[in-house]
């Protein structure tokens, strides 16, 4: 059953893919997968590939920034999340983004991380499953031909970049065991667990502002627009009349980074933290259920923080409850979620990585 107010999309038949493929992803398996799993599949459900496989960082964001889309029916990445992050930020660039953006995009999952493949799964109702088996349930997922809106945030920093992010900002723990066990992608998924003590071990506190806009306090005044506005990919296009042609939405909820926050916003009072993390998507990782709440396109972001003062093992047991996405059940006085339609922090000091969609990022003030 889908959700009320859920409208889907399908792709034709016969059907043509253009399949970005990063060969490097994850183990290193994802080009033998594609070719074992999921391509048998696709030409059953008379789904044509053009597979490209690219060769360095960047390479994917170029193709699709440039290149005429109209003679693919769906973009497929078959990689991690930070390849699905490139595709996502170079159609954003186009001149005609607003028309890019209308493309379906399929995950499937060739990396270490597959936070969106495994939410994907869970939106779906499938069991919780992991490596192959995900794997066929995506692709299975795709040759139903299904699609539906998703959510894009809005990122900026102070040093004026700006991205559109599908699964989640990060500053602290969460972001240090991401990048710090990139050392170990040979491992696969279990780089994480291994990540995950290595950091416990030397658990660092990370100083900074943090500001959100809660869903319950839309300003009265002009709330932002819900449906039935058209949503692409769950961006609000703009009002008529505002900006050039092809101009990117204005970020409506939001002050410049240097201006206060508006009076109607929440101020954490707490500015020592362990870990902030804004997540849009259910899962963080394969088998992180961080937001059991979250949905494709709930027009919400979930906002988790951890305050300083906790202890090495009730941080292992949340994280150990997050698996089966309990970690709220726990009732721990340190960890706060909120869902929020807006959110800034500022950190005191250049300390820690911030992450977005598990791409590593200087630390500096941003707002989403």
């Amino acid at each position: 059953l889908s959700p009320p107010g859920d409208s889907y999309g399908v792709l034709p038949r016969p059907c043509h893919a253009l399949v970005l493929l990063n060969p490097q992803s994850g183990s290193g398996r994802a080009l033998d997968d594609f070719q074992a799993v999921v391509q048998p599949m696709l030409a059953e459900a008379d789904i044509a590939t053009t597979v490209f496989v690219t060769e360095r960082p960047h390479h994917a964001h170029e193709k699709v920034r440039d290149e005429d889309l109209s003679q693919w029916d769906t973009l497929v990445v078959m990689s991690g999340d930070g390849l699905l992050f490139e595709v996502v930020n170079g159609l954003m660039e186009r001149p005609d983004w607003k028309e890019a953006m209308k493309k379906p995009l399929c995950i499937l999952p060739g990396g270490s991380g597959n936070a969106l493949a495994a939410s994907v799964n869970y939106y779906a109702g499938y069991d919780h499953v992991a490596k192959k088996k995900l794997l066929t349930n995506c692709t299975f997922i795709l040759c139903k031909g299904l699609y539906t809106q998703m959510d894009l945030v809005s990122l900026s920093t102070a040093s004026g970049k700006h991205f559109f992010s599908f699964l989640g900002f990060g500053w602290g723990f969460i972001s240090d065991v991401d990048i710090d066990s990139e050392k170990y992608r040979w491992l696969g998924s279990a780089r994480f667990t291994l990540g995950t003590l290595q950091c416990l071990a030397k658990l660092r506190v990370y100083q900074g502002r943090l500001s959100y806009l809660p869903v319950a306090a839309e300003q009265g005044s002009s709330p932002a627009p819900r449906d039935p506005a058209p949503v692409t990919n769950g961006l609000v296009p703009p009002p008529a009349g505002t900006g050039a042609p092809g101009s990117l939405p204005p970020d409506s909820l939001l002050v410049p980074l240097g201006q206060p926050v508006p009076a109607h916003w929440t101020v954490v009072p707490e500015e020592e933290f362990v870990l902030v993390y804004a997540i849009y998507q259910s899962h963080l990782g394969t088998n992180l259920l961080m937001a059991p709440a979250a949905r494709l396109h709930d027009g919400c972001i979930h906002l988790f923080y951890m305050k300083a003062g906790i202890s090495r093992v009730t941080l292992l047991k949340l994280f150990l409850a997050m698996s089966r996405g309990t970690h709220l059940d726990l009732n721990c006085p340190h960890l706060c979620y909120v869902p929020v339609r807006a959110f800034r922090l500022e950190p005191r000091v250049a300390a820690g990585i911030m992450t977005v969609d598990g791409e590593a990022l200087a630390c500096e003030p941003v707002q989403g």
